[in-house]
Formats: C-alpha cells, sequence, structure tokens
C-alpha cells in the first residue's frame, strides 16, 4: 500500500508508515508518475488532483487537510470511483482568531468605534458563523448574507447581498470558489460591485483570492474608493501583485487559517478519511503533540478603569498579532510561498488561559465568545 503526502502537512510524519509507504512530496510538484502506483493521496490547496494527475493511477481516496476543495476535480473523481473529502471547519476557529486580530488592528489605526458600526458577513458556513460571533463579541450590528443557506431556512436570519453592502461598514468575505452555477463566487466583488462601495468602507476577503477582482480593487483604494482592505488571499498567488499590496491596509499570505489548532484538525481529518477507505486503525487518531507558541498560555490582563475594545484588543493580541505576519510579506513578497510552509506557532485562543482582573460580567463574556478561557477576579 502506497500513500503520497504533501510534505507540508503538519503532524503526519510516522503516523501512517507503519501501515504504508508513504511518500511526502512538495505540493506543486506532485506528477503523474508519483501517483501511478499510489492507494491514496493527502494533500493541500497546491496540488490540483484532476484527470490530469489521477488518470490511470490506483489512487481510491483524496483526502485534503483545507476547508476548500476547489483545487480537486470532484466530478472526475467521483465518475471516476475515487473517494474524496476536505476538513470542512477544520481551520474555522482560525479564521476566526484572524478577523478578530484584524478588526482589533483596523479600529486601532483608523480610530473605529466598532460598537457603533456594522460587520457584513458574506457566507455563513462553519467559518463565517464564527466570524459573526466575533462581531458581535466586539459589540458590532452583523448582517448575514449566505443564498444557499436562506433558501434551505427561510429569509429571516438573512440579507441581500445588495442590502448587506448598503448598510455595512466592514464587509469580511468567507464563501468558498464557486466558478460557476447559480451560487458563483468568482469575482462576486468585480468592478461593478466594488465601484459601489463607499469611501468610508473596508473589505476583508481571507476565503478565496478570485472571489475579489484584485484589479478592481487596486483601483479602487488608488482613488480613494474604500476607506480598506485586507487581504489573506491573492488572485494568481504566489506571485501577487506588488503595488496592491502597498496600498492595503492589512496583507497577509495565505495563512488565516494557519493556526496549530487548525492544522491539527485537518491533518487529523485527512488521515481518518484515508484510514476509514484504506482499512487502516485510524479512524480516531488524532495529533497528540501539537507545540505551545513563544508567548505564554497562561496571562494576566488588568482592565480597571480601561475601555473594553483596549482590553480586548491586550487579550487577542497577546495570542495573535495579525501585523506580524503582516510585515514579514511586505519584507518578502517573493517568499509567499516559504512564508505559508514555515509559519510560526499559532495557538488558538481556546489554548489560552486569561486571568482578568477588574472586568464587568460583559467584557467576561466577550473574551469568552472570542474563544478565550477567562478567570475573573
Amino acid at each position: 500500500m502506497k500513500i503520497v503526502c504533501d510534505n507540508k502537512i503538519p503532524f503526519l510524519r510516522g503516523v501512517l508508515e507503519p501501515y504504508a509507504d508513504v511518500v511526502y512530496l512538495p505540493g506543486k510538484e506532485t506528477t503523474a508518475d508519483d501517483l501511478r502506483d499510489a492507494d491514496a493521496v493527502i494533500t493541500r490547496t497546491r496540488t490540483k488532483c484532476n484527470s490530469t494527475l489521477l488518470e490511470g493511477s490506483r489512487v481510491k481516496v483524496v483526502a485534503t487537510a483545507t476547508i476548500g476543495f476547489d483545487h480537486i476535480d470532484t466530478s472526475w473523481c467521483e465518475s471516476h470511483g475515487i473517494i474524496w473529502k476536505n476538513a470542512p471547519g477544520c481551520n474555522s476557529h482560525s479564521v476566526k482568531q484572524y478577523i478578530s486580530s484584524v478588526l482589533c488592528t483596523l479600529a486601532k489605526r483608523f480610530g473605529l468605534e466598532l460598537r457603533k458600526m456594522t460587520l457584513g458577513v458574506v457566507g455563513v458556513g462553519n467559518v463565517g458563523s464564527k466570524v459573526a460571533d466575533v462581531g458581535r463579541a466586539l459589540g458590532m450590528k452583523v448582517l448575514l448574507n449566505d443564498p444557499p443557506r436562506q433558501r434551505a431556512e427561510g429569509p429571516d436570519a438573512f440579507v441581500s447581498l445588495d442590502r448587506l453592502i448598503a448598510e455595512s461598514d466592514i464587509i469580511s468575505l468567507h464563501v468558498p470558489l464557486n466558478r460557476e452555477g447559480e451560487d458563483a463566487t468568482w469575482h462576486l466583488f468585480d468592478g461593478g460591485r466594488i465601484s459601489s462601495l463607499r469611501p468610508s468602507q473596508i473589505l476583508i476577503n481571507s476565503s478565496r483570492g478570485p472571489v475579489v477582482d484584485n484589479d478592481a480593487l487596486k483601483a479602487a483604494l488608488k482613488s480613494g474608493g474604500l476607506r480598506a482592505a485586507v487581504l489573506d488571499v491573492w488572485e494568481k498567488e504566489p506571485d501577487i501583485d506588488r503595488e496592491l499590496l502597498g496600498l492595503l491596509a492589512v496583507a497577509t499570505p495565505h495563512i488565516a487559517g494557519y493556526s496549530a489548532d487548525g492544522k491539527a484538525a485537518g491533518t487529523a481529518a485527512s488521515v481518518r478519511t484515508v484510514a476509514q477507505v484504506l482499512g487502516l486503525p485510524l479512524t480516531q487518531w488524532a495529533p497528540s503533540d501539537v507545540p505551545a507558541p513563544q508567548q505564554a498560555l497562561d496571562f494576566t490582563v488588568d482592565a480597571s478603569s480601561r475601555e473594553e475594545l483596549d482590553v480586548v484588543s491586550e487579550a487577542v493580541f497577546h495570542a495573535y498579532d495579525v501585523m506580524d505576519d503582516d510585515a514579514a510579506l511586505r519584507a518578502a513578497p517573493q517568499s509567499f510561498e516559504k512564508l505559508r510552509g514555515d509559519y510560526q506557532i499559532r495557538r488558538e485562543p481556546s489554548a489560552f488561559t486569561l486571568r482578568l482582573h477588574g472586568g464587568s460580567p460583559g467584557l467576561c463574556s466577550s473574551l469568552r465568545l472570542l474563544g478565550f478561557n477567562v478567570i475573573s477576579s
């Protein structure tokens, strides 16, 4: 039995070796010859799992350690008897943490009163639902747009995209990349939609690069058509637009979902999928060695006589300051892939114990909604 794995998937080495011949390869360099005699593939978004790669192989299962699966030709796989599976929700808490840090950063930089602002969340699945919680934890009004969910659940909890754009101060995108069909999201924010944004608005994309027309976004930022934009995902990445990079308020190298906890969950999901299909005794496996970050997992914040947003921001930045990743990308944009492959150890708020002095019950609730384990005194 042979299993081919992306060599950048963490926590994986040594897990499958007792049961199979395991080959680790760079995702973008994996070829059809590598898979000819393979039974399974564990991959990430950089490997295009289509007929070119899989035709003539004996692959039975393709497991991606990511939420997104637009790199897998699902129809072709299904028509050729190949089981495929993504890792839904694996990094949703990681993206929630990323957006928390982004919003606190924007509030500090632009002097925003988040409690008087509206957050529009486009795409309300595993990730978007948690991002909506971030908005609520920060005291924002939250609007939700998700046409598939609206059709299934009714209109009460959702608004149209046009209304969301008209009424939101900050818009955050969390949709899959669909190139066609009723729910197509390729260039969902195209030139027309971006030109409808106001100079006071902020656009955040941490979903998929082509969801936003990067050329149109660049033009809008150059002309003052919107206040600011944040990109974690880019068209044509890793060859990103350097001029656009210089115009963004926050720019990161596709790492919103790259917490150590999120990676561990994605790897676990992939191993379990392969184990189930190939009959390996690993259907309940999970990593047991998620490393600690450099900062203390147990820390104290004094909230006495302080604004709540300042206290929340201190806690959020202790766990993760998005501007560290912003600085790394601006210093070496040509190293986009290396920055992803050699990413820092980032732990989610659930790994931290926050000892809060002098905080109100409402502040404690907000910090818990952001994911922290809070001990109040």
